[in-house]
């Protein structure tokens, strides 16, 4: 049997105008401007302002106003002053809310283009334009008649960012656009012989290498897991490779990314109900992620070996489907009792990560929208990890965590939770009990690892009913700036 399939538009929204930051001249002049300031050196506005709208804005700021808009002639003058903040790391954060907040003033004044200058002691122009860029994006891909955001293009002067702080950004920007895009398109138009073609179009665009393994490969490498999830759909599953390999890499041996691919989830014969479906779409936001870190790290040419592993398959409803009770032999040669259907995330993954033994790799990640326990434990502001990594590496990704705020949670592998997978029949089961389910999860994975590994549960944070500052709603790309600062991080410093 053929299968045909339109190929998938590298950025899905393609016709949205994505804001872009741009590098100019320090002390340029802007119709449209927003000076950040602080309160303890609002005289440096008093040059910038009209005398009426210095007393005016002392006033207000004293009853702790801090959002200021001055409309003129040439354009509006918007004033934020930011709120000292001992820790860095919320320092920073509240940049990038205060950044996010100013969009609907933008929208109001229809302004395209938008200029930012630092009068704080503390410049924190780049969080600022991060957390408006991110806040901007639009997913408009199947309106009819889409209202776009007007603003294209934040000019920062080079006094606050270097062109190459810049240029950086804006490859993280576009990765995280990239990501949620591919979190956000319908199944109906993404299945996984799509996600495949996504990759492959993702590799061609931003330069590193792809190959897209079709049912019969993955066949001949025995991928039970994987092969066993797929069978009661109609289309095959696929085993994406993805490697950015630099001249120069710092890492002797590679660093491996596994992405869940799981492009729809019913839960299969262990059905989810419909108000826990409704949005599945997103069980493949693992594997964007990979996709989004891959992609910023060849645009930006960071000098670290990076294999990507996604496996890719929907989890449907047939004849031919697995079922409560089965027994699997995975691409390990080890098995499974498979006693819930629904826990089909770590049986792919758990593939992946035993196919990843071959790279021998200096350090392993898998990330996956993999228990709804993550949720009920950490909510939406927290990813849920845990591994088997050096102390030395949980504190970087830890602290990579709060810079890019996307915050990590430790939990613990401890011998007992293993337990709670021991099968009568089989090696072990793909289910404990109700109790700590993230945990069991990653004791799961733990079985086909031999490596320094952490496995990151991102299915709190990585899709969001409602907005969450400039974490907009339905996909967010969460992990994408994680991963990149932590490469950097422990490669490059």
């Amino acid at each position: 049997m053929s299968f045909k399939t339109d190929i998938f538009p590298l950025i899905a929204s393609r016709a949205v105008k994505r804001v872009q930051l741009a590098a100019v001249e320090a002390g340029f002049v802007h119709n449209n401007l927003v000076l950040l300031a602080d309160k303890d050196h609002l005289d440096a506005l008093d040059a910038l302002l009209a005398p009426g709208e210095a007393t005016f804005l002392r006033q207000a700021a004293a009853h702790d106003v801090s959002s200021f808009s001055f409309p003129r002639a040439e354009g509006v003058l918007f004033v934020r002053i930011l709120k000292s903040e001992k820790d860095p790391y919320i320092a920073l954060e509240d940049a990038r809310l205060a950044g996010n907040e100013l969009l609907g003033e933008l929208r109001r004044y229809k302004i395209e283009t938008l200029g930012i200058q630092n009068l704080c002691a503390e410049n924190r122009v780049l969080a600022f334009a991060e957390g408006l860029a991110l806040g901007s994006y639009q997913f408009l891909k199947y309106f009819t008649k889409a209202s776009e955001k007007a603003l294209q293009e934040i000019r920062i002067s080079a006094d606050s960012a270097s062109p190459a702080d810049i240029t950086e950004a804006n490859a993280l920007l576009e990765a995280v656009f990239l990501t949620r895009d591919l979190v956000n398109e319908p199944h109906s138009h993404f299945n996984s012989i799509q996600l495949g073609d996504a990759v492959a179009l993702a590799a061609k665009e931003y330069g590193f290498e792809a190959e897209i393994m079709g049912k019969e490969k993955i066949e001949a490498l025995k991928m039970g897991g994987l092969l066993a999830v797929n069978r009661a759909s109609q289309i095959p599953p696929r085993f994406c490779v993805l490697e950015w390999n630099p001249k120069g890499a710092k890492n002797s041996k590679p660093v491996v990314l596994v992405g869940k691919g799981v492009v729809y989830d019913t839960g299969g014969l262990s059905i989810k109900p419909s108000e826990a479906m409704d949005y599945m779409k997103c069980d493949m936001a693992g594997a964007a992620t990979v996709i989004g870190a891959l992609a910023v790290a060849a645009k930006t040419n960071l000098p670290v070996h990076i294999i990507g592993l996604i496996p890719v398959t929907d989890n449907k409803i047939g004849e031919n489907a697995l079922a409560p009770g089965d027994i699997i032999t995975m691409g390990s040669g080890k098995t499974v009792e498979v006693v819930n259907t629904d826990a089909e995330g770590r049986i792919i993954l758990a593939d992946a990560l035993h196919y990843a033994k071959k790279y021998e790799p200096s350090l392993a990640f898998d990330i996956a929208t993999l228990t709804g326990s993550a949720v009920r434990a950490l909510g939406t502001q927290a990813i849920c990890y845990m591994g088997t990594a050096p102390k030395g590496v949980k504190n970087n990704l830890e602290e990579s965590g709060f810079a890019t705020y996307e915050r990590l949670v430790e939990l613990p592998l401890w011998k007992e939770f293993g337990d709670e997978l021991k099968s009568n029949i089989a090696d072990f089961k793909n289910l404990g009990s109700s109790n700590a389910g993230m945990i069991t999860a990653g004791k799961f994975l733990e079985n086909f690892v031999d490596y320094p590994w952490l496995h990151l549960d991102i299915a709190g944070p990585a899709f969001l009913r409602n907005a969450n500052g400039y974490r907009t709603k339905d996909g967010t790309g969460v992990g994408v700036r994680l991963l990149y600062n932590f490469l950097k991080k422990q490669y490059l410093q």
